[in-house]
């Protein structure tokens, strides 16, 4: 005869859900002056957030959002038909915080097809309302293959390599900072055909031990094509406007847990154990000098570049760089559509590292070591529901009857590929690269093939709209760029704690004979390394 706890045992089977955890662990940052809407910049702590992967989940790490300055704007900058305008209807009259960003950064994404431990960092942003997420030179966020009218992110560094999955970093990374600047470049000039676009070229910039500089771009016109059909749109995109980020944030969106119920008929959830590098302090630095920049810091030397033959320091002028003040807000999470979770004040709280520097305090007994001298904070993963509320808890109070301790979370599926669009002809073979095929083994265990273009006749910059000689004088830019701004150079001011991460090695290139200079290495697509 089966006891009644072999019973309970054997009736149970916890299974898995959606909406396991959601919320942000954000910090609010003053508003710089004005004249500080040319370039953001910060360092953000990369390390692997989970034991192994796992599907359906997806946590961005601290990063920002950057919007072009339309706070007093009342008319919608977005048409009927977009997502923002049609799904989102309390960030109306305007919608100008969903208009169009910059935002990306480290993270961990349900659209990846080869999730690793560590995370990624990605370039994304949204021209058009969220009708398009731009991810990468060739690929949206969702991983689906953008149409060459689409394309809007350029590849500039003939050094780095950009996936379709995100950029990879050393498989040794736990603990160590990356830094990412945004920042807006005259490298083409205003014009207005077929629409008012203005020259702001929003470039990014890396700050890694093994790489530091400009590697990509988006195209002005990205952004100014929904304004085309729409004029209330024209002269507001971030290709006219300046940028501003007020804020810094871990996006908590998609996050799985396993659910069952004890014998009492109680309902327990368990989700994937998070884990933070924490140091000696018990402490957990997420976000860095998020910085601000005005056109004295890099925009002036570029501008004055294009006609004289002399490289200026790529290093942004400090006289033109602005660190707000930040504020740690409280931390917040909640399972599905109950109320926020209480109890997690029990193992961690935000807090102020320094002026410029936020993070995470753990409680001394959930701090455990980890590796490479590193301790580890550990977020809770049981909850307990009474009614409409869900409370934070321990495993040790957790009836083993549920099963929740031994259930296993579904693995992550590494299989699939991203395909170029267009069958791979189109933009990609018209004028088409000049060298290739090449592969890049990356540690995500994918492989990434690439050929090397010259920089205007690269996929993305077919329905760029410039004429001849726009195109002419880009190049030229872009050459200069290259011979000068090498990755030996200082770009960012480092960090004044921790250490740098490094690039995956994979991601590095050197150009083939005869390509040095004005030509930049494109993925044609990604597939599993096998």
């Amino acid at each position: 005869m089966i006891s009644v706890a072999l019973a309970a045992l054997a009736f149970q089977s916890p299974h898995q859900e959606s909406n396991g955890l959601w919320g942000y662990i954000n910090m609010s940052a003053e508003t710089p002056p004005s004249e500080y809407g040319y370039g953001v910049s910060l360092y953000s702590t990369a390390w692997p957030l989970l034991d192994h992967p796992i599907a359906g989940f997806q946590v961005g790490l601290c990063s920002t959002w950057i919007l072009p300055d339309n706070r007093t704007i009342t008319e919608p900058l977005v048409p009927k038909g977009t997502v923002a305008r049609d799904s989102m209807p309390e960030r109306g009259p305007s919608f100008w915080t969903v208009f169009q960003t910059i935002e990306g950064g480290l993270g961990f994404w349900v659209s990846s097809k080869y999730p690793t431990s560590t995370a990624k960092f990605r370039m994304n942003g949204t021209t058009d309302g969220y009708n398009h997420e731009l991810s990468s030179p060739g690929w949206e966020f969702s991983g689906r293959p953008l149409d060459g009218e689409y394309m809007g992110i350029v590849q500039l560094s003939n050094r780095v390599l950009v996936p379709p999955d995100g950029v990879t970093f050393d498989k040794d990374t736990c603990g160590q900072m990356f830094g990412y600047a945004w920042m807006a470049l005259p490298l083409i000039r205003a014009h207005k055909y077929p629409v008012a676009t203005g020259d702001q070229c929003w470039t990014s910039f890396f700050n890694a031990t093994n790489f530091r500089g400009p590697v990509a771009f988006y195209l002005p016109s990205a952004w100014s094509k929904m304004s085309q059909n729409h004029a209330p749109a024209v002269g507001r995109g971030l290709d006219a406007r300046p940028g501003i980020a007020s804020s810094g944030a871990i996006e908590i969106n998609t996050v799985p847990q396993l659910v069952s119920k004890s014998m009492g008929d109680q309902t327990f959830t368990r989700i994937p154990q998070f884990q933070f590098p924490a140091d000696a302090d018990g402490r957990t630095v997420l976000m860095h000098d998020l910085a601000a920049y005005s056109k004295k810091a890099l925009w002036d030397k570029v501008l004055a570049w294009n006609s004289s033959p002399s490289a200026p320091n790529p290093k942004f002028d400090s006289s033109g760089r602005y660190l707000p003040k930040i504020k740690a807000n409280p931390l917040q999470v909640r399972q599905g559509t109950k109320q926020w979770a209480t109890g997690v004040d029990r193992w961690v709280t935000t807090a102020n590292i320094d002026a410029t520097t936020f993070g995470l305090q753990w409680k001394p007994d959930v701090l455990t070591n980890w590796k490479q001298g590193i301790r580890k904070g550990t977020f809770p993963d049981y909850f307990v529901h009474q009614g409409s509320a869900v409370e934070a808890t321990t495993a040790q109070k957790v009836p083993q009857e549920t099963g929740l301790e031994k259930a296993a979370f579904a693995p992550a599926d590494q299989t699939r590929s991203y395909v170029p669009s267009e069958g791979g002809d189109g933009v990609w073979k018209n004028p088409g690269p000049k060298a290739g095929p090449f592969k890049a083994h990356l540690v995500d265990h994918s492989v990434v093939t690439y050929y090397w273009y010259r920089f205007v006749d690269q996929p993305s910059m077919q329905h760029s709209g410039l004429s001849i000689d726009e195109k002419t004088a880009l190049q030229a830019l872009v050459e200069k760029i290259q011979r000068a701004w090498t990755s030996d150079k200082e770009y960012m001011a480092p960090p004044r704690m921790g250490k740098l991460a490094s690039l995956d090695p994979g991601l590095l290139l050197v150009p083939p004979k005869g390509l040095e200079v004005g030509y930049v290495p494109v993925a044609y697509r990604q597939d599993p390394d096998k």
